[in-house]
């Protein structure tokens, strides 16, 4: 190659390089690489280490550039995709137990991980599932943060709540190509829940006065308001079946942070819930067993170590639903 030609080739990769931080993004994926990379001539290209060097990448984001300083140019994918290439994108090479072991916590042994009845730990490709193009910034917003898949009327609209997005798979006549879920019951709750949850049920769209006879509710939580699957489900790792939480600090996003970030402990025990239930229910007026520790260190709750649903059934349309 002639010495000229080589001058022009530099020229032409220095212009569609960015040495630093800042590149040239899609409005509606943030920080996902689109064909307007580097003017477009960055665009198709798997080495980012031929135009970012690793010692003034993201030199202006403290929170993310030590972690990018350690694990290299393999992080880049998870954020910004995969720039018109063949790699994989990459998130657990960063959200991991020693990297960032809180965003999200993963310990527990069930997962949503798409395959019912196996455990198997998450993979990039389950992240990329919910998450395809978040932001990063350390903010959950559902709009931005979680991959927006159709209505059942077949368009992209915006989620009104996480339950909103849960409900795009969790139904009967409109789940998602490559998601199905099939072979259950017809009341089944993996598949009921888009009609139940907007039954009379304390954790749908209800309308009570919270005067009943085992009223009282810690922190903001109110009778009457929904709750979030996410706050008694946790979808990246879990010790109880059917993804319920372990431990206060995976959901129950309202509670104040003295309880929610304790954490209390909660150990599902057949059909025994009362250690999830006590994270919210505390009585105004004790009754029954109100005043007995569930196990975790917190009571509330009138009834512990039984079955709580020969009274209590998930989003069935009775006033005691669960």
């Amino acid at each position: 190659m002639s010495r000229g030609l080589l001058v022009f080739v530099f020229l032409l990769l220095l212009n569609a390089c960015d040495t630093g931080s800042e590149n040239i993004l899609s409005a509606d994926t943030d920080l996902l690489l689109d064909t307007q990379h580097g003017g477009g001539s960055a665009w198709g290209l798997a080495d980012c280490s031929a135009c970012h060097a690793l010692t003034v990448i993201h030199k202006n984001e403290d929170s993310i550039r030590g972690i990018v300083n350690d694990y290299g140019h393999d992080t880049c994918t998870g954020c910004h995709g995969s720039n018109g290439t063949d790699e994989k994108r990459q998130c657990l090479i960063c959200h991991n137990d020693s990297a960032l072991p809180e965003s999200p916590l993963q310990s527990g042994r069930h997962r949503h991980d798409f395959v019912a009845g196996v455990d198997n730990a998450l993979q990039d490709k389950q992240c990329v599932d919910c998450h395809y193009a978040s932001d990063m910034n350390g903010v959950f917003e559902i709009n931005r943060d979680l991959t927006r898949y159709p209505d059942k009327n077949g368009i992209n609209s915006p989620y009104t709540s996480d339950a909103d997005f849960c409900l795009r798979c969790h139904n009967r006549d409109h789940q998602q190509a490559g998601f199905e879920i099939s072979g259950k019951a017809y009341d089944d709750t993996l598949i009921a829940i888009e009609d139940s949850y907007t039954l009379v049920d304390k954790h749908g769209e209800i309308s009570a006065t919270g005067n009943g006879t085992y009223a009282g509710l810690r922190a903001a939580y109110r009778y009457g308001s929904r709750v979030a699957c996410g706050d008694c489900h946790a979808m990246h790792g879990t010790d109880n079946n059917k993804l319920l939480i372990d431990a206060s600090d995976k959901g129950v996003s309202k509670l104040e942070s003295a309880i929610r970030q304790q954490p209390y402990r909660v150990n599902i025990n057949g059909d025994d819930y009362s250690q999830l239930c006590v994270l919210c229910h505390a009585m105004d007026v004790l009754q029954d067993q109100g005043d007995v520790d569930t196990g975790n260190g917190l009571a509330g709750v009138h009834l512990t170590g039984e079955s709580c649903i020969e009274c209590h059934s998930h989003g069935e349309a009775v006033q005691a639903g669960m």
